[in-house]
């Protein structure tokens, strides 16, 4: 499932972004929720859960994964909580905007193999980030053999984290260092996304509806 799924929810966003065409407010409440989904599921239960038998570098690793996200914003523009700001006359594969989306991706795939709560926030983190990133990449001038392969290749690198945490890493030291790196990344990115899905940063009720819908599901599940 922590393989088939995140591809999935990829797909399954560029076929929705390739039917409406543009960005839907429904995009953004369901960004809204997402991201208030990981939040509060790193919260409740992977912070708890790096952090069960404290080092100090654990912390160090978390914020080493923040200033990570940090660094791969300046190279995707924003596409990991759906603000890319794509050149609608692009005509060569951003280059730079993929290496920085699928680095990130890659990483949040690590530790879905053994959470599936949290493998459940970061697919439906992944369904509006995919309808967003597809709308501008078909609003784009770029060919259609290059959109398609951005998003396979985009699709894939999630699947690739997880089995390499599967069937590659054997230390569960290791996995729980690479894991607090992805805490940071992840809390980077959900609280981006809480504070900047809406215009001009503001909140409204349809918006505060959502996250809380978005927090009540992570305590609950």
């Amino acid at each position: 499932m922590s393989i088939i799924l995140p591809f999935l929810s990829v797909i399954f966003g560029f076929l929705i972004a390739s039917f409406l065409k543009k960005e839907t407010h429904f995009t953004q409440h369901l960004l809204s929720f997402s991201g208030a989904l990981l939040l509060a599921i790193l919260v409740f239960e992977f912070l708890p859960h790096v952090y069960h038998d404290y080092e100090q570098i654990i912390g160090i690793l978390i914020m080493s994964g923040v200033l990570l996200q940090v660094l791969l914003e300046f190279m995707s523009k924003g596409a990991e909580h759906g603000h890319s700001h794509i050149d609608k006359n692009l005509k060569k594969f951003p280059f730079l905007l993929f290496v920085g989306l699928c680095i990130h991706s890659f990483m949040e795939g690590f530790p879905i193999a053994n959470n599936p709560h949290l493998m459940i926030g970061v697919v439906l983190h992944k369904l509006p980030v995919a309808i967003v990133i597809s709308t501008f990449l078909l609003s784009s001038n770029l060919s259609k053999s290059k959109i398609y392969t951005f998003i396979l290749l985009f699709a894939v690198m999630t699947p690739l984290g997880s089995i390499l945490n599967q069937y590659v890493v054997s230390s569960p030291q290791t996995e729980v260092y690479i894991n607090a790196v992805v805490v940071g990344i992840l809390l980077h990115v959900s609280t981006t996304i809480l504070f900047e899905s809406s215009k001009d940063h503001q909140f409204n009720w349809s918006k505060i509806i959502s996250i809380l819908l978005g927090i009540g599901l992570a305590y609950f599940m």
